[in-house]
């Protein structure tokens, strides 16, 4: 059979990381698929265990450099506190040496928080895209669905789905539009991964898919291939919580009720206690940055509750794969906290040493061509502005004519002669000169 590929990301960057890790997920799936437990949850679970693994070591750098911004931070309030009334340019140069001095001795770059996180996000990012979306990198999910959708196009093109007045089915097929446009097996295999199994049944029934088959297996119903891949503990992961509750409270089904609001709660407990095992960064006394420590603080502690509410109303698969790198990050972070408390900072500061003198001497070079630098400039200016009021007048006389100025001297010694002074006196000369001067200016 053919292969269909669902419609993939194309985002820059974020595309081409999706794909590798959707190579993850798919070799992952596929191990599952030939020991007989070819299950989504169970796969993403796996899944977020392997790719944080792949991440630890930015994870240790980054929690290491919060450790030692931590130490480094009474050095830097010291070196403020020494420039805090100084707000000359030779003063904040000055502070700023001092401080990347210090930065220098613990091997740390000013930046590097900032650059461990750009590197982080578009995994993070990815990570979500695939899991969102696995139908696009498991080719046999992808093409259990596209038999489906084969059906469903060669019946009548999809329009049943396109004119339902289901809203929950329109407001899908709305979402994915565009991609049904541009392929419509793609697009139908997006719009059937996000509908719910209540939904997928009154589709089934209106085009006759229940007897549909892949490799040997059916599809739908009972023990149907999407039922298996998307069974895990008994809850349909591909069904938000909130849908879970709402059809398992009609059925009396209790059980599944609360394991339904166990994703959500659950979320929101493995976030909390994976936002607290992190390390806090102290007050700086810089206000603008212990304004923004205290905002994400105030983030930090919001975050679980909007994990509960994104886990309670998106597919449960979504809500286990928070649930799981929550629970491994946590396991990370007591590992790491245990590791870096256990630090020699004497020792790191005495293996940068010659690192650092290096950098110092570096940063003291720069520093000296820009003080040359800039005293050059300094005394190059009053030598460059009398020679410039000089072309100025010589360039305003000669676009005086000989007669002009003769006529001018004139004017002035007869202007001279009627001072008090005298005209012979240095005052009706220099009366004599300002006038000309006014005249031609």
């Amino acid at each position: 059979m053919e292969v269909i590929v669902f419609t993939q990301n194309s985002t820059f960057i974020i595309g081409w990381v999706s794909k590798l890790l959707g190579l993850i997920m798919e070799g992952i799936f596929s191990v599952l698929d030939l020991i007989g437990l070819p299950n989504i949850g169970l796969a993403i679970i796996l899944f977020t265990i392997v790719v944080n693994l792949l991440m630890l070591p930015l994870t240790i750098k980054q929690q290491k450099f919060s450790k030692l911004s931590a130490k480094m931070q009474p050095e830097i309030q010291a070196i403020q506190s020494k420039y805090k009334n100084k707000k000359d340019t030779d003063s904040q140069m000055a502070m700023n040496q001092e401080v990347q001095m210090v930065y220098a001795k613990y091997g740390v770059s000013p930046t590097g928080s900032c650059m461990y996180l750009l590197i982080q996000m578009p995994i993070i990012f990815a990570l979500y895209r695939v899991i969102y979306s696995i139908p696009a990198y498991v080719t046999k999910i992808g093409n259990t669905f596209g038999v489906l959708a084969e059906k469903i196009i060669s019946t009548d093109n999809a329009e049943f789905l396109k004119n339902s007045d289901i809203s929950s089915i329109a407001n899908t097929v709305a979402q994915f539009s565009k991609n049904m446009s541009a392929d419509m097996t793609k697009g139908v295999i997006d719009v059937l991964n996000r509908l719910s199994s209540a939904d997928i049944a009154t589709i089934a029934d209106h085009y006759n898919l229940n007897h549909l088959t892949y490799n040997g297996n059916l599809i739908l119903g009972k023990g149907g291939l999407i039922e298996t891949y998307n069974n895990f503990l008994g809850l349909n992961i591909g069904n938000a919580p909130s849908s879970i509750v709402k059809e398992a409270w009609a059925a009396g089904s209790y059980g599944l009720v609360i394991g339904a609001i166990m994703i959500p709660l659950l979320s929101a407990l493995t976030q909390f206690i994976s936002v607290k095992l992190m390390p806090q960064q102290p007050k700086s006394g810089n206000e603008q940055a212990d304004s923004m420590a205290e905002s994400m603080k105030m983030m930090n502690m919001f975050m679980p509750l909007m994990s509960a509410w994104f886990c309670y109303s998106f597919a449960a698969g979504m809500g286990l794969y928070w649930i799981a790198g929550n629970v491994v990050r946590t396991i990370q972070q007591v590992i790491i906290n245990k590791n870096i408390d256990k630090m020699d900072f004497d020792q790191i500061i005495s293996q940068n040493k010659e690192k650092s003198a290096k950098k110092l001497e570096k940063m003291k070079l720069q520093q000296e061509r820009l003080n040359a630098y800039a005293q050059m400039n300094t005394k190059n200016i009053p030598s460059q502005q009398p020679r410039k009021t000089m072309q100025n007048k010589a360039n305003i006389n000669s676009n005086i004519s000989e007669k002009e100025k003769n006529e001018a001297m004139a004017n002035a010694e007869s202007s001279g002669s009627k001072t008090k002074t005298g005209s012979g006196s240095m005052f009706a000369k220099a009366g004599m000169v300002k006038q000309y001067n006014d005249k031609n200016k």
